[in-house]
Formats: C-alpha cells, sequence, structure tokens
C-alpha cells in the first residue's frame, strides 16, 4: 500500500490527468463534429464529469486505472467512421504524453529532481506527474477494449477482421483486468519498458 504522500500525490494527479485526458477526446469528437460529448457535459474541466471511482481507486493502489469514458457516434464525425474513432482515441494518450513532456522541462531546466518517493514537495509532484501521465499515456494504447488503443487498432486492420473481433469487445473488460492482476509480467512489458524509456527520452 502507498504511504500518505504518495497517495495525496496521486490523488492530486489523477485529478489533472483523468480530466485533461477525457476532455481531450470529447474536445476531438466535438471538433470532427460529434455533439455527444456536448450534450452529455463532457466538455469541461469539471473532474467529477470525468473520474471514474474504481478507475481511480485501482489507479492509486494498483498503478493501473481508467477515467469515465466519453460517449461518442462515430456517424456523427465527419470522414471515416473509423478513422474519426481512431483520431478521437488517439487524442486521449496523446494530452498525457503532452503533459508529461511539459512536466519535464522542470528537470530539464534543473529546477527540481526526479524522486519517486519521500515528503509531499514540488520535486515529488512533478515526478509523479511525469510517471503516472506516461502509464496512463501507455496503458490505454493496449490494444484491448474498451481502451484507446483497440480502436486506433481497429482503423488500421482490414474491415472484415475487424467485424470478426468485434463480438470478443464484450469480453476485453475481463481480459484486461485478468491482466492487471494476473498477468504483471505482461503489463510491465506493455507499460514498464515504454515508460521508462520515455522517461529516459524526457528528463535524461
Amino acid at each position: 500500500m502507498p504511504d500518505l504522500s504518495t497517495i495525496i500525490a496521486r490523488v492530486i494527479v489523477l485529478i489533472i490527468a483523468f480530466t485533461v485526458h477525457e476532455l481531450s477526446h470529447a474536445l476531438t469528437a466535438d471538433y470532427l463534429g460529434d455533439p455527444t460529448p456536448r450534450r452529455m457535459g463532457r466538455i469541461t474541466l469539471n473532474p467529477l464529469k470525468h473520474l471514474d471511482p474504481v478507475g481511480t481507486l485501482l489507479l492509486i493502489v494498483a498503478g493501473f486505472g481508467w477515467a469515465k469514458p466519453v460517449m461518442v457516434n462515430p456517424m456523427n464525425m465527419r470522414g471515416n467512421p473509423r478513422t474519426s474513432m481512431a483520431i478521437v482515441a488517439a487524442a486521449g494518450p496523446l494530452s498525457n504524453l503532452i503533459m508529461a513532456a511539459i512536466a519535464a522541462l522542470f528537470f530539464r531546466f534543473g529546477l527540481v529532481s526526479f524522486t519517486q518517493s519521500g515528503a509531499l514537495s514540488a520535486s515529488f509532484l512533478l515526478s509523479e506527474f511525469i510517471l503516472i501521465n506516461l502509464i496512463l499515456a501507455f496503458f490505454n494504447l493496449i490494444p484491448i477494449p474498451p481502451l484507446d488503443g483497440s480502436k486506433i487498432l481497429f482503423a488500421i486492420l482490414p474491415g472484415e477482421l475487424v467485424y470478426r473481433l468485434r463480438p470478443l469487445e464484450q469480453y476485453g473488460f475481463l481480459i484486461l483486468m485478468a491482466l492487471v492482476f494476473f498477468g504483471r509480467g505482461i503489463m510491465s512489458t506493455l507499460i514498464g519498458t515504454p515508460v521508462s524509456a520515455m522517461l529516459q527520452l524526457l528528463i535524461g
């Protein structure tokens, strides 16, 4: 179980990271012509509209989690529906990468030092901010429904193959939970490896 300083830091970071992630989905869908997110009140920086209690708690405790999905209608969006859905899906992880890159500037300019433990300080908060945003980005890029990566994958695969894979979407959440709780080695490869590489790239 994380210590109190870590829990507080993660809660602060999650409120920002999840809110911006989901708002990015909503804004992109709205820009592409789908009014659904706007009608459902998701074009907002109010975190209460975006946070999922279970997903937030899981990320604080286990290091993996999710926010409340933004509902969209691909048929309302301009262009090919699968491509439009992929663009909307990619907007979330991209926002997390951008936030991590911005926070990394404080380390690049030598204003703070990277730390993964200790008292609640600017250095610790910024370190957690980078790590959690990177984790969110790469976690959501896993191509398992309902994660963003599955929508991106469906835009790349041939239509016939996508049609055959669609029925598996109903089991996606169960597969994902099995990976989170029982596939730590696989999750470490899918998330830990790219997070470490990106962290090294961002802060040196």
